[in-house]
């Protein structure tokens, strides 16, 4: 739990710095990211919350993600994951989101995408990313493993270190 504290402050500082604020949007880590940015003193002038959207239905009614898109892509993919993360900042009214979405296991895997496929999304005022991982671990080490991953795309994308196709957009652009 240490080192996801320790990133999830490294975040908050960078999120203070810009006066920004965040919304999150979890599937298999089950409010685990969230968890982690609360168990910090002072998340609240930060964070404002997170929808936890095991079920499909909750990313289709709560998140706005495309029912064409789950059917199409499955839950557990690229575009699902950003489209969580997009519909996150809207309806969070936030500057920027982070997502999750995976299969965490031990069952649920198929060949395609077995236990451990998990995809982290982050949506801010200038764009979009989505990194894909496979981790190879039990259950609670997916899901901490997933979290870890979370926080630091949000913390390379507040560095700017996402690479010259995403770019971080000033907080007035919402």
């Amino acid at each position: 739990m240490e080192d996801l504290l320790a990133l999830a402050g490294e975040c908050a500082e960078l999120l203070v710095r810009r006066g920004w604020t965040l919304g999150l949007a979890e599937s298999c880590t089950g409010g685990l990211v969230g968890h982690t940015i609360t168990a910090l003193s002072g998340s609240s002038a930060y964070f404002v919350g997170g929808i936890v959207s095991y079920a499909d239905r909750i990313k289709r009614d709560a998140l706005g993600v495309p029912d064409g898109l789950i059917r199409g892509c499955g839950a557990v993919s690229e575009p699902v994951a950003r489209a969580m993360a997009h519909g996150a900042r809207e309806r969070l009214s936030v500057d920027v989101a982070v997502s999750v979405t995976g299969i965490a296991g031990p069952t649920g895997g198929t060949p395609g995408k077995p236990v451990g496929t998990v995809f982290v999304g982050i949506a801010a005022p200038n764009g979009s990313a989505v990194r894909h991982f496979c981790w190879d671990d039990d259950r609670a080490g997916n899901k901490r493993r997933s979290a870890a991953a979370a926080l630091q795309l949000l913390r390379d994308a507040l560095r700017g270190e996402l690479g010259p196709s995403y770019r971080l957009g000033p907080s007035s652009e919402r």
